[in-house]
């Protein structure tokens, strides 16, 4: 869920912002958050959410044009990386194992109007899928993880629609999480299936707390 997780390396995971060009938004999610975590070369996964994804990734490939794929930066730069996203993708650019300071990173680049349709109506239910699972906001110049409550009260609803008459609080809390996968190809041939798992694991934990 959208909620600033307590994480004691919570200053490690912020580094990577310092090599970046500045962003409205940036949240880290995914298996890192767990704090049964202890893989240390696992990914950590970031989105970050820009005003001008195409200004933004021009900046990027002057400070750090060995994150992208060689292809894009020969034939097109920063014009068909934002064209590729928008066009062919959920409007999220993804660059993968980034290497920094020993560690292992993932950061998808989104324009913060599509970031905030998708949370607040489900435009593409991609982004919004993953706000609906534990989240380490960092930076938050829109006030997105107060918009993102309605994101998790919708999710909540959707749920409990999707459930039986009677049903268990693990019930509830693996329904939430499988929510984003329901009619994703992915699951099919490319995500990796024990993710749900985890997730409803991290929800546990989180509402454990609370």
């Amino acid at each position: 869920m959208s909620l600033k997780l307590e994480y004691e390396n919570g200053a490690e995971l912020g580094s990577l912002l310092k090599i970046l060009p500045p962003v409205e938004f940036c949240c880290v999610y995914g298996s890192t958050l767990h704090p049964n975590n202890s893989d240390k070369s696992s990914m950590v996964d970031y989105v970050l959410g820009v005003l001008d994804p195409q200004q933004w990734h021009s900046e990027n490939l002057k400070m750090n044009h060995d994150h992208y794929a060689s292809w894009m930066v020969h034939l097109g730069g920063a014009k068909l990386i934002t064209k590729v996203a928008d066009g062919v993708g959920v409007g999220v650019h993804f660059n993968p194992f980034v290497s920094w300071k020993d560690k292992m990173f993932k950061y998808g680049v989104v324009r913060m109007d599509d970031l905030i349709q998708d949370i607040s109506k489900w435009e593409r239910f991609y982004l919004s899928g993953r706000l609906q699972k534990p989240v380490h906001i960092l930076v938050d110049n829109f006030e997105i993880g107060n918009l993102n409550s309605v994101n998790l009260r919708a999710a909540t609803s959707a749920a409990l629609l999707l459930l039986p008459p009677k049903f268990t609080e693990e019930d509830l809390f693996a329904k939430i999480c499988s929510l984003s996968y329901m009619g994703d190809l992915r699951m099919f041939f490319a995500e990796d299936r024990n993710k749900l798992i985890q997730h409803f694991l991290d929800l546990r934990w989180l509402n454990d707390r609370h």
